[in-house]
């Protein structure tokens, strides 16, 4: 994969997910701030989510290229979101197993 496929790829990753980073900005931005010590609560205040805020305040703050930054940014939520995925499809999972075992007690029992 070349730089601007790659590129393409980190934006459109990011985007995907970015109506989802915004609703759960509160939870997120306590690990950008882990990854990025150095933002303020003012600064991650300041991007709300934004992606495209975010990475901004990222490179001014630490003079990462860009790219660099939406690199670290795709990563961080390609794995956050896979973790969650895993997590649902577990639980999932778990219901359905529970549903299975409660239809056949129950038919035991007729």
């Amino acid at each position: 994969m070349n730089t601007q496929d790659r590129n393409s790829s980190t934006k459109t990753n990011l985007v995907v997910n970015e109506d989802t980073i915004k609703g759960k900005w509160k939870e997120i931005k306590g690990d950008v701030q882990k990854m990025w010590g150095k933002l303020t609560d003012d600064e991650l205040d300041q991007a709300q989510g934004d992606l495209k805020s975010l990475s901004g305040i990222i490179q001014r703050r630490y003079g990462e290229s860009k790219e660099a930054v939406d690199t670290k940014l795709n990563d961080y939520f390609t794995t956050t979101w896979k973790e969650v995925k895993t997590g649902i499809a577990k639980t999932a999972e778990k219901a359905k197993d529970a549903v299975a075992a409660a239809t056949e007690s129950s038919k035991q029992k007729m």
